[in-house]
């Protein structure tokens, strides 16, 4: 248990605070594949299993964020029509870090430096339990996809192609 607390990320504090079953799973970071499809490898789990948390900027409505499995590539007109806006685009890479307080690799939809609007693919609900980044390189949250869909306050949508 000590070990665990060695690693523990603010997005798991979080998660702690509010009383959500989780599990924080270490894999080995290559940085030059920071790819879903390395940590779905390095973790032993199915790609579908792995979610990957995208920052995107909608002209009307701001930021917001979009969930997906770590094999599917955001569609932008699904993820427009499902934040009620007409355009969207992906951030750049260098706006991610002063925007959500975390870094490409180690995202997390738990813990932003402000809350933003957050949509969940829908088959995330498909499964007993999903990873996303705790919020650093290197580290995963196990965690049961309603209770994190219901802890961020998402909603759930095909946003992808």
């Amino acid at each position: 248990m000590a070990k665990e607390k060695n690693i523990k990320t603010n997005a798991a504090r979080l998660l702690d605070r509010a009383g959500i079953a989780y599990e924080l799973v270490p894999y080995t970071v290559d940085e030059e594949h920071l790819d879903a499809g390395h940590v779905a490898a390095e973790l032993g789990e199915d790609i579908n299993t792995v979610f990957k948390t995208l920052v995107l900027h909608g002209e009307r409505r701001g930021h917001f964020v979009c969930v997906i499995p770590g094999n599917l590539e955001v569609d932008l007109k699904k993820a427009a029509k499902a934040i009620g806006d007409k355009k969207v685009e992906m951030i750049h890479v260098k706006e991610l870090l002063p925007l959500t307080g975390y870094i490409r690799g180690g995202c997390s939809p738990v813990g932003m430096k402000k809350p933003l609007p957050t949509i969940f693919h829908t088959t995330a609900t498909d499964h007993e339990a999903i990873y996303v980044s705790a919020g650093q390189r290197g580290l995963q949250i196990k965690v049961a996809p309603g209770a994190l869909i219901d802890y961020v306050g998402a909603q759930v949508a095909d946003i992808a192609g």
